[in-house]
């Protein structure tokens, strides 16, 4: 009895998610949100949830490794990590005296980077004296430093899940606080944005470089990841990583971040979500007070070259002592194009769960994979983008027959219409999905934070499962055979190197 009353509990929890998803998917956005922009052009999202006297602030910047200069690759992701260094009050024990220090340290640096620039013709007593110059007033400089004082002043005041991120398209930075410490974190983040200090910029750089060795140099999924992507994209600067190259990382120096900074803090790059215990009102009105105080830009917008059509297939092969993995990718449009929301059903119905289609097939029906997934929109979504299908052979099984079966399988959604089962639980499962995104107001603040500064309206999420439900079989097809061609495609795998 009591199994049966959980069964019937499941149901009626099962059929509530999805009455809600049909009676306009139970959560109108466009009603809820209040929108406004700043007189210098920034945009404020805000979202009353009295659920718990707590609020998810993000903050969310249009710049990304896209917006790099040719040959500064890297420094995003590095002014991402300058970011929290501090600023001219918060992180130092006396400014004043620590700027004459940090101009000091910036001219040893920028000379040791010249110097090691002439490579074979370099003068090796210029770069010792020069290094040793530089390490001996780095430790002069940690007398002035109070170092993770952003961390500590969230902590202190009941800040969780404090994090910042760079991505090809956009740079995070998000925390959880309570409702009545929003005035503190506008005022940090305002400091940030008007007074940062780029302190421990050489060291960092190390460190940065360091992170690039073990994510990408040392390990066989980043390495073969940034070789697929530098294959996929010969013009268009989503082919950089976002860790930069080595040889670009190497020579970064403070203007490369300067430069990058400038687009970063424009207020009309500058998007922020406020979800929780407010009053719409009154936050708007803090955030004018703080954040209506950053100039608005003169910085002309980036204009970046589409990458060409791709007409034949390019492959790439990544020697590495690892087990065999590949990547398969096509180049399709970005949302929001209705075609995107046919290529997340179809994400949906190859590899969503241990039952999709490619899952069930090459893991558990022939076991010749150890785990195969689809992605739709990598790597960015500010651009056209990849449907790309990552997989890897079960031994002794290899490449070459997972990438047989698999091109296979694609040619099949050409040919072979969706059945109306099939659909129907994709569409099931991405509602699902919908509404468990709705649970938290951190991922509402990602969610709404991320559509509005990529796509310019918050509400292309509101609107998805609208749109999901358009989705037809023949819908599938039709973009399948238009994009999922052999000349449209690159294929990168990585083999074990032979002894």
């Amino acid at each position: 009895m009591i199994k049966k009353n959980r069964i019937y509990k499941l149901f009626l929890v099962t059929a509530f998610v999805f009455s809600l998803a049909a009676n306009c998917f139970g959560f109108d956005l466009g009603e809820k949100v209040v929108k406004a922009k700043l007189k210098n052009g920034l945009t404020v999202l805000m979202l009353e949830r009295h659920v718990s006297p707590t609020v998810a602030l993000y903050i969310r910047h249009c710049v990304g490794a896209v917006d790099e200069t040719k040959g500064e690759s890297g420094a995003a992701h590095l002014l991402e990590h300058m970011m929290f260094k501090g600023t001219t009050t918060i992180g130092t024990k006396n400014y004043p005296t620590e700027k004459i220090l940090l101009e000091k340290i910036e001219r040893a640096g920028e000379a040791l980077d010249k110097e090691r620039m002439k490579a074979q013709t370099a003068d090796p007593k210029i770069i010792q004296n020069l290094t040793v110059q530089l390490k001996k007033m780095h430790v002069q400089h940690k007398q002035y430093i109070i170092a993770n004082e952003i961390d500590r002043l969230y902590t202190e005041n009941g800040g969780l899940d404090m994090n910042a991120s760079t991505g090809q398209d956009v740079t995070t930075y998000k925390v959880s606080l309570p409702a009545s410490k929003i005035e503190l974190w506008a005022r940090i983040e305002t400091d940030r944005l008007l007074n940062p200090v780029f302190r421990e910029f050489y060291t960092e750089r190390d460190v940065v470089m360091e992170e690039r060795r073990q994510r990408v140099e040392s390990d066989p999924d980043g390495k073969l990841y940034e070789q697929f992507f530098n294959a996929a994209y010969k013009t268009h600067p989503y082919g950089r990583p976002i860790l930069g190259w080595t040889e670009d990382l190497t020579n970064l120096s403070p203007n490369s971040v300067r430069k990058i900074f400038a687009k970063y803090k424009a207020p009309e790059n500058i998007v922020i979500a406020v979800v929780g215990d407010i009053n719409p009102a009154d936050t708007l009105k803090l955030i004018d007070k703080y954040f209506g105080r950053i100039p608005a830009s003169r910085e002309k917008k980036n204009i970046i070259s589409a990458e060409p059509i791709q007409t034949e297939e390019r492959k790439v092969t990544v020697p590495f002592d690892a087990n065999p993995m590949m990547i398969i990718g096509f180049h399709k449009p970005t949302a929001p194009a209705y075609d995107d929301y046919v290529f997340d059903v179809l994400e949906t119905i190859l590899t969503k769960g241990r039952t999709s289609r490619m899952y069930n097939l090459l893991v558990t029906e022939m076991q010749i994979a150890e785990s195969v997934s689809a992605a739709n929109g990598v790597p960015g979504t500010r651009y056209p983008n990849l449907f790309t299908i990552f997989a890897k052979p079960r031994h002794p099984h290899t490449n070459i027959e997972l990438e047989e079966i698999i091109l296979k399988e694609i040619e099949k959604i050409k040919t072979q219409p969706v059945s109306d089962a099939e659909l129907a639980k994709a569409k099931n499962q991405l509602k699902m999905g919908y509404i468990q995104s709705l649970d938290s107001n951190a991922e509402l603040a990602s969610i709404l934070s991320y559509y509005e500064v990529l796509l310019g309206d918050f509400l292309y999420f509101s609107n998805y499962l609208t749109n999901i439900e358009k989705v037809t079989s023949a819908d599938i097809q039709k973009a399948a055979r238009l994009y999922l061609n052999k000349e449209n495609r690159t294929i990168a795998v990585l083999n074990k190197k032979k002894d």
